[in-house]
């Protein structure tokens, strides 16, 4: 059985956690209110829109990868370096009482991408790419 390129490891994952990113980094530019109805008053809105750009070219620059042949391993990079900074974040500044502890759900999410990455090979084995 020969593998599609619609089938490289990584590529779901990509694509995944790139929307999840581009949806995430909407919610505060789009509406605001609501973002902070569920994380908590912000101070410095203008923080808030910058990390909510960055999340959004973050996901559109992992599904823009995860079409091209080395792209699911760039893709890991953007996603690995993303997650762990929201992670870091959250586990951080909610102890602190800096942000809510609704961010703990953020928190799970970015180890969830974080586990998925890890699980998932950076590159296609050569078995693989031969197969193809």
């Amino acid at each position: 059985m020969t593998r599609t390129p619609d089938r490289q490891p990584g590529r779901g994952v990509a694509v995944a956690h790139g929307a999840f990113n581009v949806v995430g980094g909407l919610w505060p530019l789009v509406h605001l209110r609501s973002f902070e109805w569920v994380f908590g008053p912000k101070t410095d809105v203008w923080l808030q829109m910058t990390t909510g750009g960055l999340l959004v070219s973050s996901g559109l620059a992992q599904l823009a990868a995860a079409a091209g042949p080395d792209g699911p391993a760039h893709a890991r990079r953007i996603g690995l370096g993303t997650a762990l900074t929201l992670l870091a974040v959250d586990v951080v500044y909610v102890p602190r009482g800096r942000i809510r502890p609704t961010y703990l759900l953020d928190a799970v999410m970015q180890t969830g991408w974080i586990t998925a990455w890890l699980r998932t090979p950076a590159r296609p084995s050569a078995r693989a790419g031969a197969a193809q």
